[in-house]
């Protein structure tokens, strides 16, 4: 056992040079790899953001009672892609006179029909629907006793928040153009006692 300590003893001196350059490397490397993750989490995170999923907080009480001031939602933005949403859905816009603002509305209506609203009973006529589709509308608690008519061109939709007393929609505004369509709502996670699937359809 001597001999073998005497042994290391007199062979090189460690290297303090060695020992100054293997932190370095080690920061170097992890470094590197934090970048490497960084990247791939954009790479992953950002498209995923942009084209298929994304939260939004709810501001405001145009969509009352259905939703809330500061509900928070995960709002599906690819299926919209393919396909309209369907009659009486939720879904997440852009503000017609300011797209840089977004609203949650109720969809009503779709391009060439005409909307007719008489002491606020919302019905719809198109070319399959002559004699008119009158909406339930479950969902409308605060409504608002009005008279009010419009005859969609192409490429137009109108909306209305639930809250008719109380929110600004297609019948100010005007209708919405297709590209304006962000996505609908496909969970509520706040509040806690509020979560839920698809929030805001008529049977939820």
């Amino acid at each position: 056992m001597t001999e073998i300590m005497e042994e290391n003893n007199n062979k090189t001196m460690p290297d303090k040079s060695q020992d100054k350059q293997i932190p370095n490397e080690e920061a170097k490397s992890s470094f590197w790899e934090l970048l490497r993750y960084a990247l791939i989490a954009i790479i992953i995170v950002v498209p995923f953001r942009i084209f298929i999923a994304q939260p939004y907080v709810v501001s405001g009480s145009s969509m009352d009672p259905t939703f809330k001031d500061a509900d928070y939602l995960i709002v599906d933005q690819l299926s919209v892609r393919f396909e309209d949403p369907k009659r009486e859905s939720v879904i997440i816009i852009r503000y017609p006179k300011d797209p840089s603002k977004f609203f949650i509305k109720r969809l009503i209506a779709f391009p060439g029909e005409t909307v007719e609203i008489k002491n606020g009973l919302v019905t719809i006529y198109n070319d399959s629907n002559k004699n008119g589709i009158k909406l339930n509308e479950p969902y409308v608690v605060y409504g608002k006793q009005e008279d009010f008519s419009t005859k969609l061109g192409a490429d137009e939709y109108f909306v209305m928040g639930d809250n008719r007393a109380g929110s600004s929609d297609s019948r100010i505004w005007g209708s919405v153009p297709r590209k304006y369509i962000i996505g609908q709502p496909i969970f509520r996670l706040l509040p806690l006692n509020k979560i839920n699937i698809w929030p805001g359809t008529p049977a939820s």
